[in-house]
């Protein structure tokens, strides 16, 4: 108690008690060079979850909004500096936040500088700008066709203050932002423009032209095979699940920087149909050419022409899980299967756990369950992986 008095009193050094049992404390709280009168009344047992705090009208106008996670932190707090500590973090948040609502407006040059950019830059490529001129979308097409977006989040300092930009791509975008400044009427000074609107986009359409090929490789795959994973991937996704056939598919990582050079590949299916594709994939490595496209190497190296979705939709290959028959289960898919050549049936991982935990001939050894195929009765194993048992 004596260390926990102590170190409130390094803390809260304006927060005083007020009574010999030490159940009442009033005094200040300092945050940001700035005290807020408060009084904290405890119970006997001097239990924080219940205490009642009382506020100065600054303080209350303050936590306005902020009351039920006050309560919540008083409810678990274990004693008054907890507390006390707590409450500090909450009141440098709700004053942060508090004065970003009432920072002032930008200077007038701010608006007539930003509409002079979108004009030099063409109106015709602006998508959005919201009423404040604080967002703004353009919009630009790269050498292939393809549309792309890049979001821009205005400062309240631009251009003396890069604006936070966003955009679809799998790997970062950073702009080179060089500052500048509206002229200052008290020095007469006037700044030319240096970065501005038109130098960003620039450096936005630069970034497209790096990445034509990789998103290139990523069309060619979605158009020309069954890609199970991501049922719509952006073009920020570097990873396809494609069908194989026989229940079986490989998922693919590929690099953007460079697209057509031999990607990570995971093969995912019955031990009979994936092992040959794995030998095939080491022993065929030299054939791959990086002149060729991805899809071309991929068909080359591993000695199969990838099934169109149409083909393998009319043939008997089977996607749904053969427990709770559907395809997608919390964003998963069927990514497990009988290895009986006959059988070939996949099923959710979390499904087949479920389905072998229940029957009193499994057994499990780690994180690696033995039992049979709910299909054909064979033997069937599990890997669990990120689950536990």
């Amino acid at each position: 108690m004596a260390e926990m008095e102590a170190s409130l009193l390094r803390q809260c050094p304006l927060l005083l008690p007020q009574n010999r049992a030490k159940t009442v404390y009033e005094g200040f709280i300092s945050v940001q060079g700035c005290d807020f009168h408060l009084r904290v009344v405890l119970p006997e047992d001097l239990q924080m979850k219940n205490a009642r705090l009382l506020c100065s009208w600054q303080l209350r106008a303050i936590l306005n909004g902020y009351h039920q996670i006050v309560q919540q932190r008083m409810q678990h707090s274990p004693d008054l500096l907890s507390f006390m500590m707590e409450l500090k973090m909450i009141l440098e948040v709700a004053l942060k936040n508090r004065q970003e609502c009432y920072a002032p407006p930008p200077p007038p040059q701010f608006y007539s500088s930003l509409i002079e950019e979108i004009g030099t830059l063409g109106w015709d490529k602006l998508v959005y700008v919201d009423t404040c001129l604080s967002t703004i979308k353009l919009k630009a097409e790269d050498a292939s066709g393809r549309k792309h977006l890049i979001t821009l989040k205005l400062k309240a300092k631009y251009p003396a203050e890069s604006p936070d930009c966003f955009v679809d791509f799998p790997v970062s975008f950073s702009v080179s932002w060089t500052p500048q400044s509206f002229p200052d009427a008290r020095t007469r000074g006037v700044c030319m423009p240096v970065s501005s609107l038109v130098s960003i986009y620039g450096q936005f359409l630069a970034a497209l032209e790096s990445l034509k090929a990789f998103w290139d490789v990523m069309d060619e795959i979605d158009e020309k095979t069954w890609v199970l994973e991501p049922e719509k991937p952006t073009r920020s996704a570097t990873a396809r699940r494609i069908a194989l056939g026989n229940n079986a598919s490989v998922n693919i990582e590929v690099d953007p920087r460079h697209p057509t050079m031999l990607p990570e590949c995971c093969f995912l299916g019955a031990d009979h149909v994936v092992k040959p594709l794995g030998i095939k994939l080491s022993r065929n490595i030299h054939l791959w050419d990086p002149e060729n496209s991805l899809l071309q190497n991929l068909k080359d190296v591993l000695e199969i022409d990838f099934p169109a979705r149409a083909n393998l939709e009319k043939s008997d290959f089977s996607m749904d899980c053969g427990i709770c028959y559907a395809y997608q289960l919390d964003g998963a898919i069927p990514d497990q299967v009988c290895d009986n050549s006959q059988c070939g049936q996949p099923f959710h991982q979390i499904c087949l756990y479920e389905w072998l935990r229940g029957l009193l001939t499994s057994r499990q050894s780690f994180n690696i369950i033995f039992g049979e195929c709910p299909y054909c009765s064979k033997p069937i194993t599990l890997k669990m992986s990120g689950r536990k048992s």
